[in-house]
């Protein structure tokens, strides 16, 4: 079976679509357990009478609201530069298929020649 044009930049998209998508669920997996962690501590350290703890605790319980507001608004604006960077890319590699080709290839030996040295 003849690979194509076309599978090779499916191909590439979804690898290049699967890898974003990983690695932004892993960072908001991260951000979760963080907040989950200072909402923990604030929890455990909320009986305390101290006005300057208190004053602490509110404030870091508005960093924990808006940090997570600019992250439900900060996946939209990625998103939506992701899919038009793909979209770029998909009018790139038809426009120009076998420059996109030969990029690639490049990539391709520079990584080889790199993990080869390791």
């Amino acid at each position: 079976m003849e690979t194509t044009a076309g599978d090779f930049r499916r191909d590439a998209g979804g690898a290049a679509r699967d890898a974003a998508q990983q690695a932004g669920a892993a960072a908001r997996e991260e951000v979760q357990n963080l907040i989950s962690d200072v909402e923990d501590l604030m929890d455990r350290v909320s009986d305390a009478a101290d006005p300057e703890l208190r004053r602490l605790r509110a404030k870091v319980s508005a960093a924990i609201a808006s940090t997570r507001s600019s992250i439900a608004n900060g996946a939209g604006v990625v998103q939506r530069q992701a899919r038009e960077t793909f979209e770029l890319g998909d009018q790139y590699v038809h426009n120009r298929p076998w420059e996109a080709i030969g990029i690639a290839a490049i990539a391709g030996l520079a990584v080889g020649f790199l993990a080869s040295r390791r």
